[in-house]
Parts: C-alpha cells; sequence; structure tokens
C-alpha cells in the first residue's frame, strides 16, 4: 500500500510488483495530477493537441485534411462544446461535411475519375472516424462508424493497388462469439506459392481501427512484405468477447490458422506489430502462441499497472484526448460503468496476475513506448522485462505515449532485420502523411 499524493488516499498498490520509480510510485508520478489544457473546451483540443496532425494528415487524421474539418471546427467552438461531451450531438456537426466529401466522391467515380474518387471517399472516411471518435458509444456515432466503413474500403478498393477486405472463419469462437474477422488485407504483386512473402499482422488500438491503421499498407508493400489489419477485442467489428480475458487467444488461434492455409504467405515470418492499447494483446499472443510467430512488438501498450485503480483515477485529464478510463470501460465491456471497471479489471486482466508474463515460453518480444506516456505507464515494460522468458526493450526518453516518431524507426529497423530484408524507414514513413491532390 502507498499513498495516493494526488488524492490523498490510500491506494491498492503493491510495493513487491515492480514500478519504474522507487516507492512504488509510478515513474510519471508528479505529473499524475496536472490537467491538459485540451480537457477544457473542443477548441483548446484543437488549438493545443489536434490541428497540428490534421494539417499533416497523420494520426488520427489519417487520410483526412486540415480543411475539410475547418466548418466542423467552427460549429463545434461556436456551440461551446466541452467535456463532458454529448456523443451524439458531437458526431452529428460532422455527417454534413462527410457526406458532402462522399457525393463528390461518388460523381468523381461516375465520371472514371477513380483517383479522385479515392481520394475523396478517404477524406469523408477520415471526418466520420473523428464523429465517432474516441469510441461508437452512441447512436449517430455507431452510424458514423457503419458510414465511415464504406468510404474508407470504398477509397482503398480503388487505389492502384487496392486493399480487400476478407471475412476470415473463426474456427475457434465460442457460440455466442461472431462466425468471422473481419480484415483488411493486401500482398505485393511479388508473392506466390514459389514465393511466398513475409507478414506484418497490425493490431490496431482503442480509436484507431482497421479503418486507420490501413494506412501502413501501402508502405509496406512496396518493401515486398504483406499486411493484415485487425481490431482488437471490444473494439471496431472484432467478434471476440471483450470481457472474456481468454477470447483474444481463440481469435488469434482462428486467425494463425487461415494464414497457415495462404500459399503466398510464409507462415514461418509471421510478425505483429501492436499500436497502443493492442500491445496489451500484443504481450499476450507473444506468449500463448510462441511457436507461430517470427516476432511481435509491442508499441505504447500495458500489462498489468495500466489497470491500478490509480492510474485510472487520473488518466481522464491527462494526455488522451478524451474521457481514458470511461472509453477503456467501454472497451472490455463494462458499458457505461467505469466504477465497476476500475474496482475489477486489474484482478480480471492483470497479465502478471494470470501468469502469463511468466509463461517459459515466448515469441521475439520488442517492447518500445516513450517514458513519459500518460496513457499506459512505462513502469508496465519494466514490470515485463523482470518475468519470465528474456524480451526486447527499447524506450524512447522524455517523449509521450507510443514515443513517436522516433519508435518507428526503432520498430522498421528491427522488422527488417527480423524478416531479412533491405529498406529504407525513411521511404517507407513518408507513405503515411496523407497530402491531398484535389
Amino acid at each position: 500500500m502507498i499513498e495516493d499524493y494526488q488524492r490523498g488516499t490510500t491506494q491498492q498498490i503493491n510495493v513487491g510488483v515492480t514500478m519504474a520509480a522507487p516507492c512504488g510510485k509510478f515513474f510519471i508520478q508528479e505529473k499524475l495530477g496536472i490537467p491538459a489544457k485540451h480537457h477544457e473546451t473542443f477548441e483548446q483540443l484543437w488549438e493545443t493537441k489536434w490541428k497540428k496532425p490534421a494539417e499533416m494528415g497523420v494520426y488520427p487524421f489519417m487520410f483526412g485534411t486540415a480543411k475539410d474539418f475547418e466548418p466542423i471546427v467552427n460549429k463545434l467552438v461556436e456551440g461551446g462544446f466541452k467535456e463532458p461531451y454529448n456523443w451524439d450531438e458531437y458526431a452529428k456537426v460532422y455527417f454534413p461535411q462527410a457526406a458532402g466529401l462522399a457525393s463528390v466522391a461518388e460523381e468523381a467515380e461516375k465520371q472514371g475519375e477513380l483517383d479522385k474518387a479515392s481520394e475523396y471517399y478517404l477524406r469523408s472516411s477520415a471526418v466520420y472516424r473523428i464523429a465517432r471518435f474516441p469510441a461508437p458509444r452512441s447512436a449517430v456515432q455507431r452510424e458514423a462508424w457503419n458510414l465511415g466503413k464504406q468510404a474508407c474500403l470504398k477509397g482503398l478498393s480503388l487505389r492502384p493497388h487496392p486493399v480487400a477486405e476478407i471475412l476470415i472463419p473463426h474456427t475457434h469462437r465460442r457460440s455466442d462469439e461472431g462466425a468471422s474477422i473481419p480484415v483488411y488485407h493486401l500482398v505485393p504483386s511479388s508473392a506466390s506459392p514459389t514465393t511466398p512473402v513475409p507478414t506484418v499482422i497490425i493490431f490496431t488500438g482503442l480509436d484507431g481501427y482497421r479503418t486507420e491503421l490501413a494506412v501502413w499498407m501501402e508502405g509496406w508493400r512496396q518493401v515486398g512484405v504483406a499486411t493484415i489489419v485487425l481490431e482488437i477485442p471490444g473494439t471496431g467489428d472484432c467478434p471476440a468477447t471483450p470481457g472474456d480475458e481468454t477470447s483474444p487467444d481463440r481469435l488469434y488461434s482462428s486467425l494463425f490458422d487461415w494464414i497457415d492455409a495462404q500459399e503466398v504467405l510464409d507462415s514461418g515470418k509471421t510478425a505483429i506489430w501492436a499500436f497502443s492499447t493492442g500491445g496489451y494483446y500484443a504481450i499476450r499472443v507473444a506468449h500463448t502462441h510462441a511457436d507461430r510467430l517470427a516476432g511481435v512488438v509491442a508499441l505504447g501498450g500495458g500489462c498489468h499497472h495500466m489497470f491500478s485503480p490509480t492510474w485510472l483515477d487520473n488518466v481522464n485529464h491527462l494526455e488522451y484526448p478524451f474521457d481514458l478510463a470511461n472509453t477503456l470501460a467501454y472497451k472490455w465491456g463494462y458499458g457505461d460503468d467505469v466504477d465497476k471497471f476500475k474496482a475489477e479489471a486489474l484482478e480480471k486482466f492483470s497479465l502478471l496476475d494470470d501468469g502469463t508474463l511468466d509463461r517459459p515460453e515466448c515469441a521475439r518480444l520488442l517492447l518500445v513506448n516513450g517514458t513519459e506516456d500518460e496513457i499506459f505507464p512505462i513502469d508496465d515494460y519494466y514490470l515485463a522485462l523482470q518475468h519470465g522468458a528474456p524480451k526486447e526493450a527499447r524506450f524512447v526518453q522524455g517523449v509521450k505515449h507510443m514515443g513517436e516518431p522516433m519508435s518507428f524507426f526503432i520498430i522498421l529497423k528491427w522488422l527488417y532485420k527480423l524478416f531479412g530484408i533491405e529498406a529504407d524507414p525513411v521511404k517507407q514513413m513518408q507513405t503515411l502523411p496523407f497530402k491531398p491532390k484535389y
């Protein structure tokens, strides 16, 4: 037990469980009580956190442009939107702009202007994405998710190297789970039964789904690597039961069985790159399916302390743009009952307490994050390094969640070496920012 200096209360943190700082404190303990300015109003969110990435066309504005969001931002600012958001009212503001972009795409497609149509479908999907962000918790947000999916797949399918959506049979499913696993899939033209290619499986995160992480697929195609992008339990269209801690094991068994049956994919060169919350599942699968993986990267994930009530009590005012604890509760199957999630999550989902971290076998596992992460504590990776089989780690000093952008270069080089390919990470990174032509 240690004192929670932020609330003046005593919290259940076991000092016998490794932390990155002395006396059982989080590595960023002194920052837990400092609210981020972007939680004050939507205007502050846009000006201090979102405007720059929107102008660059990067997360969470993949396939988007800042000018598409200008009329939306103006309306949200004029309307005085701020936390706690009415998610239906928030999402409705985005719909006219998203629909307008989709109309331009449809007309361009009719005229045979496929490049223009692809761009506008993707720009429409970007607007629908922010409407349903960070998770489709309301009726209007769920509609935005469905419309955004349609627009995104349409845009990706009209590209010179089209992305395909595949419904992989969930053969290991429980009777109450979905029958298929929707994934995005892209295979280089060089792939054949006689020259199968490596595969990077991208585990998405809490708020970025396959419609967003698809941004990585073209870059991997260019270096001769196939990609599969799928959502984690409790997000997107993932069929796994979110509140069942063993559901990912069934999910990934079905996925690997399908990969093994694909003659153009080299099942001996299958790797996972997991982003953010997906890193939790990457750490788990590296232990549960070690013999089916050449390597695993967990970027910005967690395994134990991420579920600490003390941590969850503070994260709603830190780095994440919205109510992180509530969004996590929704993702893990607790709906709006965030208090119950805080009370039960550590005991139920900890990869330390369930013995996962101490399993004798683990695939090659690279843990990467920024030391100042305010979404999932870096303490979780210190903890993972002190249990079970040896692991690899690279921490980016002085940087917050996921250690971007340096972490991307670290991981790309690691995966190139794992696959035995020669490639330029700078060139691959240049495929990420969205640059509108029209």
